[in-house]
């Protein structure tokens, strides 16, 4: 059997999985068992679940290792260059494990994989206090990097998707907001036990904070899809009678899913592509030097750090406008206006006439991540369906974070070369403006018979 037949084989029996359980429930009815109703519907514990994964998704990302930066290389005796490549390693093979993990979570669900990557994420923040060479800095980041940034985040969108359908989009928000308050809080966690105790005891502390939140909700609460508990996605009964609200043409029934052979294959698809590669060579190289950038321009430093939060902020706020719109409005159409908010702000960062208008850029690229956490994030299953998402979203996670391991390179050499980041700048604006048009002609796919 090749890959193509396993993969419809696989989807098939979701499929088929689903229309059994139903058969159950029907044969339940008829006398063998009353279906169990709950006070509320459990996706919203599942939505908590998955904020609360990717709360503690910090110890893989770059806004929390960025605290121990120094630290570790004092401790370890080791330069800045050897501290980077590290990371720029791991950062590459956690991009590459994306597909592998997505389609573990087709065939298992977050059910098991969600406690699993919590233990070992755990385990890697221990073993990161553990680290004496540079030998082990390799490993352990690789580790902390493909589990926390990685796997852990593509398990909490993935229990989103399957628990969500109607309402995905702005759940897709609402549980974005777990990683925004660990971008909000963690690097002043990890500065004070730092501080207070060193950073061996910091990466000790992740480790067990990761067991607590992340390992022992999940064994407890974690169900992989509503079908399991009796129910639909978004809290509808799956004995109860159809409503007369007709289907969302914006979402691919789970029988219409396609295989990740077949979306391979769709041109849709590599449109689509364009955005979370855009955005994540060019976002991760714009914020990884905004201080000099904005420094550049006349900025204080004080400022261009405050203007991260700025973009957070609204990035926060409108994700919420932006995920419901998602459930409205065609992707192609945010996706397009994201990049065109991305262009415009590297624009304004190209002549900037007063420094005061670096409130703007912050507020142009906070409204390029709503998108991101809303829209970016649902689009493959809406376009391509629930049977094979995990698959599908760990190609696009693959190449956003490849891309997102490249976006600084451009700007240094810039500077180091010419002294300047104008050159860089011009090649990254010319990106998002060949994306816009792209991703704009990136209609809903129609699967062939």
């Amino acid at each position: 059997m090749n890959s193509e037949d396993s993969e419809s084989h696989s989807a098939q029996a979701t499929i088929d999985e689903a229309r059994s359980s139903d058969e159950s429930r029907a044969s339940d009815m008829r006398g063998r068992r009353v279906p169990r109703k709950y006070l509320f519907f459990p996706g919203w514990i599942m939505l908590v679940i998955a904020a609360a994964a990717q709360f503690m998704s910090a110890p893989g990302q770059s806004y929390s290792v960025a605290a121990f930066n120094r630290p570790m290389r004092d401790g370890l005796s080791i330069t800045e260059t050897d501290f980077s490549l590290a990371y720029g390693f791991a950062t590459v093979l956690s991009g590459l494990s994306m597909p592998f993990v997505g389609r573990l979570l087709d065939r298992f669900g977050a059910r098991l994989l969600l406690p699993v990557i919590g233990l070992l994420l755990g385990g890697a923040c221990i073993g990161m206090s553990q680290t004496q060479s540079l030998g082990d800095l390799y490993l352990t980041f690789t580790m902390v990097r493909g589990l926390g940034q990685g796997a852990l985040t593509l398990t909490a969108m993935w229990l989103v998707g399957e628990w969500f359908e109607r309402r995905r989009g702005l759940a897709t928000a609402m549980s974005g907001l777990g990683g925004t308050f660990s971008i909000m809080t963690f690097p002043l966690i990890n500065r004070y036990l730092i501080n207070t105790y060193d950073w061996q005891t910091a990466w000790a502390v992740l480790g067990i904070a990761c067991w607590f939140v992340i390992l022992v909700p999940s064994l407890l609460l974690v169900r992989n899809r509503p079908e399991d508990l009796g129910l639909q996605p978004d809290g509808v009964d799956a004995d109860a009678e159809p409503d007369d609200e007709p289907a969302n043409p914006l979402i691919t029934p789970l029988e219409d899913s396609w295989t990740v052979a077949e979306v391979l294959r769709n041109v849709t698809f590599w449109k689509l592509l364009a955005v979370p590669a855009t955005s994540g060579m060019v976002g991760t190289g714009l914020v990884f030097h905004q201080v000099s950038l904005l420094g550049s321009r006349g900025v204080a430093e004080g400022w261009a750090l405050g203007l991260i939060a700025v973009q957070a902020g609204v990035g926060t706020g409108m994700s919420f406008v932006t995920g419901w719109l998602t459930d409205r409005v065609e992707a192609r159409y945010l996706m397009s206006a994201a990049m065109v908010c991305l262009a415009a702000a590297i624009a304004l960062l190209l002549v900037l006439p007063d420094p005061r208008l670096a409130v703007v850029y912050a507020v142009l690229l906070g409204l390029h991540g709503s998108v991101l956490r809303s829209t970016g994030m649902v689009v493959w299953i809406n376009y391509y369906g629930r049977a094979n998402q995990g698959g599908i979203r760990g190609v696009a996670f693959c190449v956003m974070i490849l891309a997102s391991a490249l976006g600084p390179l451009p700007l240094a050499v810039s500077f180091d070369q010419t002294g300047s980041w104008t050159p860089a700048l011009l090649g990254f604006l010319a990106i998002p403006l060949m994306s816009a048009p792209l991703v704009w002609t990136a209609w809903r796919p129609v699967r062939s018979v």
